[in-house]
């Protein structure tokens, strides 16, 4: 018996019951609305072990567990500054958030342009053909997830593998000359930061509680798996890392 056709059942009978005023019929609208959450109940369940059933890889659990612990009750609002002083406003709140997380940092009012000394440097065209290839540009952008949260300027990678036929061609050549020459566009380096709350914390008064989650562009994003691949596929083919240096290697 589906949900519908005893949600349709419950609300005939709940109709019913305000016109007739008889207990026998009130009766079985109470029996019909237990068996029709019964139902929903059972429902939900087997959405849920449907839903977790697939999930046999890593990226795809360490999602859902972040889903399921978070806790929508937390908010960032007041926090207390080391000196004891709680902040008066979301202004002197993020203010305090900058400063405990990227300490010496400053406040600019326009992108920086390049340096003279960068632009008098002369490009190193050889060794950016040898990292930057249109087959590699294409693979760079088909190995991201379609709907990962962009950054600044709101592009996401389905955008860019929806539209590979026209993007590809002006990021190969963007790639090329950034990587000759040294220079990553301003625009690119803006980055999006948002604070989340650590679970399990008694408190969420200080600014330790909460972690930053930085979002680049993922215009930008492509060129660096580019390079990455470069130094696995052929400098650290030539001159591999020590046999005991683990921080960031795969595995």
């Amino acid at each position: 018996m589906g949900l519908e056709f005893l949600r349709r059942e419950v609300i005939r009978l709940f109709n019913k019951c305000r016109s007739d005023k008889n207990s026998h019929s009130w009766d079985l609208y109470r029996q019909t609305q237990r068996n029709y959450r019964k139902e929903v109940r059972k429902a939900s369940r087997n959405a849920s072990r449907t839903f977790c059933n697939p999930i046999n890889d890593l990226p795809r659990s360490a999602r859902l567990h972040r889903a399921l612990s978070r806790y929508p009750k937390i908010k960032l609002r007041s926090l207390v500054a080391p000196s004891g002083r709680r902040t008066q406003s979301e202004g002197e709140t993020l203010e305090l958030l900058l400063t405990t997380r990227f300490p010496h940092s400053g406040v600019t009012q326009e992108l920086a342009a390049p340096a003279a000394a960068l632009l008098a440097r002369r490009p190193n065209w050889r060794l950016a053909t040898r990292a930057v290839a249109y087959k590699r540009v294409e693979w760079a952008i088909d190995s991201f997830v379609p709907c990962k949260s962009p950054g600044v300027d709101g592009i996401f990678p389905a955008l860019l593998q929806k539209a590979w036929e026209s993007v590809v061609p002006y990021l190969f050549r963007i790639f090329h000359a950034c990587l000759a020459t040294g220079y990553v566009p301003a625009i690119w380096r803006q980055v999006k930061v948002v604070f989340i709350p650590k679970p399990g914390r008694n408190s969420y008064s200080g600014p330790r509680n909460c972690r930053p989650i930085s979002f680049t562009s993922f215009l930008l994003k492509p060129m660096e798996r580019l390079v990455d691949r470069y130094l696995i596929d052929e400098a650290l083919a030539l001159v591999p890392v020590h046999p005991n240096q683990h921080a960031y290697q795969a595995g």
